[in-house]
C-alpha cells in the first residue's frame, strides 16, 4: 500500500475505489450489465462511462427489464415505505444479484431483521460493505492525473490566514435526546458558537456551496454527526475540510477518522477529559498561528473527493456487479453485520 505524511495511508478500500491500486481495474471482458434501480426516481439515467468513465454498464428504472437485469438495487429505505411492489417478485432470474443499500446510520435502518436471506451484496458508506462508498475520501495530488475521481476532486489550500468567525455549526435536525445537541448545549457555556440553517438562528447566504463558502469565514466547525456508528462520517467533515475550517469531530471513534484522514487534521471531541478543556484548547488554537499551522499544514498534499451520491451509488453498483460476473454471492445476514 502507499504511504503519505503523517504516517497517513488511504483504507485499502478506497484505494480499490479510486483506482490506486491498478490490480482492482475490471478486466476488460467486454461485459455488459444491466443495473435495474427498483425504486427509481430520477428522470435521466446516468451515463456511467460519461459520468465516471465505469464501461460496460446500463441503468434503469424500467421494471419490465426484471428478467434481463444482471442486478436490483434497493434503497432500504424506499423498500419499508413502498405502498406497492417494495420488493421484486419472486422466483428471481437465474445468477440475478439483489444488492441492499443505505446511506443512512443502523439507527435509521429499521425493521432490517424482516428482510434477511434475500440480497446477495450490500453497499454502504461502511468499510466492511460487500461495495463501499463512502461520503469522501482524499486524493493525493501526486496521483491526480492519474484517476478518474480527480476531475470532480477540491484541490485543498494550507493557508492559515486570520479568519473573522471562530467557531460555527450547521444543523437542521435537531433532537434533545441527540448526543450532539448535549454536546453543544455544554459547549456553547464556555465559547461563542454561530449556528446556521433551519434550526440556527443565522440564515445560510443563498447559492451553490453555500456551506462551504460559509465556512471559509470561521477557525473552527463542528463536523457533529447525529448518531455514532463505525464509518459514519458523512459531508459534514467534507465540507469543513473543503472550507478550510479545521474540524471538530463527534462520530465514530478517533481511530475510525485517521483512517480517512491525518491525525491532525481534525480535533476529535474525545481528546480531551472535559468539554472546557475542549472549549480551552480551542481558543488556544485560534490565537496561536504555530498551532493553526500545524492542524493545515497537511492539506497541501491533498484534494478533497465527494461522492456525488446518486448516479455514482447505482454506477458503482454496476461496476461491482461486472466484476463479480460469474461469481456465486450468499445471501447476507444483514442484521448481524450493520447493527452495532
Amino acid at each position: 500500500m502507499l504511504k503519505y505524511r503523517f504516517n497517513f495511508e488511504l483504507p485499502e478500500t478506497i484505494q480499490m475505489q479510486t483506482g490506486i491500486l491498478s490490480s482492482t481495474q475490471p478486466a476488460d471482458n467486454n461485459a455488459e450489465i444491466l443495473l435495474l434501480v427498483w425504486h427509481y426516481s430520477v428522470r435521466r439515467p446516468r451515463d456511467c462511462w460519461e459520468s465516471f468513465q465505469i464501461s460496460g454498464c446500463t441503468i434503469t428504472g424500467d421494471r419490465s427489464m426484471y428478467n434481463k437485469a444482471d442486478a436490483v438495487l434497493m434503497r432500504h429505505r424506499s423498500v419499508i415505505t413502498a405502498e406497492e411492489a417494495p420488493l421484486p417478485p419472486e422466483p428471481r432470474p437465474p445468477a440475478q444479484k439483489w444488492i441492499w443499500f443505505d446511506m443512512e446510520p443502523p439507527t435509521k435502518a429499521p425493521r432490517l431483521w424482516e428482510y434477511e436471506g434475500i440480497y446477495n451484496l450490500t453497499l454502504n458508506y461502511r468499510e466492511d460493505a460487500d461495495i463501499f462508498l463512502p461520503y469522501g475520501y482524499l486524493i493525493p495530488n501526486i496521483l491526480l492525473d492519474k484517476l478518474t475521481p480527480a476531475r470532480f476532486a477540491h484541490p485543498l489550500n494550507s493557508s492559515s490566514d486570520p479568519r473573522p468567525g471562530f467557531v460555527v455549526w450547521v444543523v437542521s435536525h435537531w433532537e434533545d435526546r441527540l448526543e450532539r445537541v448535549h454536546f453543544y448545549k455544554h459547549l456553547k457555556e464556555f465559547i461563542k458558537i454561530d449556528i446556521f440553517g433551519q434550526a440556527g438562528t443565522s440564515i445560510l447566504p443563498k447559492g451553490k456551496n453555500n456551506v462551504i463558502q460559509m465556512l471559509r469565514q470561521y477557525r473552527f466547525y463542528l463536523a457533529f454527526e447525529n448518531s455514532q456508528h463505525t464509518d459514519y462520517i458523512t459531508e459534514k467533515l467534507w465540507n469543513a475540510v473543503i472550507g478550510g475550517a479545521i474540524p471538530v469531530v463527534l462520530g465514530p471513534s478517533r481511530k475510525n477518522y485517521e483512517r480517512f484522514l491525518p491525525p491532525e487534521a481534525f480535533i476529535h471531541v474525545d481528546d480531551f477529559p472535559t468539554v472546557q478543556e475542549l472549549a480551552q484548547y480551542l481558543r488556544k488554537v485560534r490565537d496561536s498561528p504555530s498551532l493553526i499551522q500545524m492542524h493545515l499544514s497537511w492539506r497541501k498534499d491533498y484534494s478533497v473527493y465527494m461522492t456525488l451520491l446518486w448516479g455514482e451509488i447505482f454506477c458503482t453498483a454496476c461496476k461491482a456487479v461486472r466484476m463479480r460476473k460469474g461469481k456465486i454471492d450468499v445471501v447476507k445476514n444483514l442484521t448481524a453485520w450493520f447493527y452495532p
